[in-house]
């Protein structure tokens, strides 16, 4: 069995920053594994763990910086990487869902998967759409939103609950090969130990760029322009109310009373 794990490169920003065009200072910048991509890694190598011939590769978009994220997935217990880059991509201001359903469709057409794990959304765009518009393209059974996986392979199914709106839970069996986009909480994430992280650093990450993939620079054409970048201005009054408790409790009291609040 092949479980492929999307997997994103995600970009932190400082406190304190300054945007430069239509960026920010790539100086304010800290880059890390997707939140919720980190609990579908967890799940993969869970279904590796429990599972025979199981083997676990996850893929990433992104430059070679990339491959220090991509090596939290193998050190954690992918057993190999792919990585997809291009120098056509360079020149993307955002790279839309389409765009990404595009390359990852290639992937999973060259690797033939019967298992793709993808997080929920990502921590910076939050478009939340990469993982069932990928399904949608490949023509795969999905699951969106997946917070527990029971997995038979004998059969075929993956036995998954849904989150849904408030607070309710789907419980529904999905035929594989299928996309399941999973919920940060299905799991506990592991840290990598550091026999896993020397390990790691023996582990494939084979590069693709669209040639590989039998893609071209118009396949990965966005129709998303970023054309303006700005903080937002914050109107916000607080008060302070100093002095002990009773102190306080009675500076509270007569704002309340103030504003209408209490009377």
């Amino acid at each position: 069995m092949k479980v492929l794990v999307t997997v994103k490169e995600v970009a932190e920003v400082e406190d304190d920053f300054e945007i430069e065009g239509t960026e920010i200072g790539p100086q304010y910048l800290n880059y890390d594994l997707n939140e919720w991509d980190d609990y579908a890694v967890e799940e993969g190598v869970q279904v590796g763990e429990n599972v025979d011939d199981a083997e676990v590769v996850a893929v990433t978009i992104g430059p070679e910086r990339s491959e220090e994220t991509i090596r939290m997935a193998l050190a954690k217990g992918a057993d190999r990487a792919v990585r997809v880059w291009d120098e056509a991509l360079e020149d993307v201001d955002l790279l839309d869902v389409g765009a990404k359903v595009r390359l990852l469709e290639a992937v999973v057409e060259e690797e033939d998967p019967d298992l793709v794990l993808s997080g929920v959304q990502a921590g910076d765009d939050a478009f939340g759409a990469t993982g069932v518009a990928l399904a949608d393209a490949i023509d795969f059974e999905w699951a969106a939103v997946v917070n527990h996986l029971g997995l038979d392979v004998d059969e075929g199914v993956a036995h998954v609950h849904r989150e849904l709106e408030g607070g309710v839970d789907e419980v529904t069996d999905v035929e594989t090969p299928a996309v399941l986009t999973i919920q940060t909480g299905i799991n506990e994430p592991r840290y990598a130990s550091l026999r896993g992280i020397r390990q790691a650093q023996s582990k494939e990450i084979a590069p693709k760029d669209l040639s590989d993939l039998g893609l071209s620079a118009e396949d990965i054409e966005s129709d998303l322009r970023l054309t303006d970048m700005y903080e937002p201005e914050t109107e916000s009054d607080a008060t302070y109310f100093e002095g002990g408790p009773e102190e306080t409790a009675g500076q509270l009291a007569d704002l309340l009373r103030d504003t209408g609040v209490a009377e």
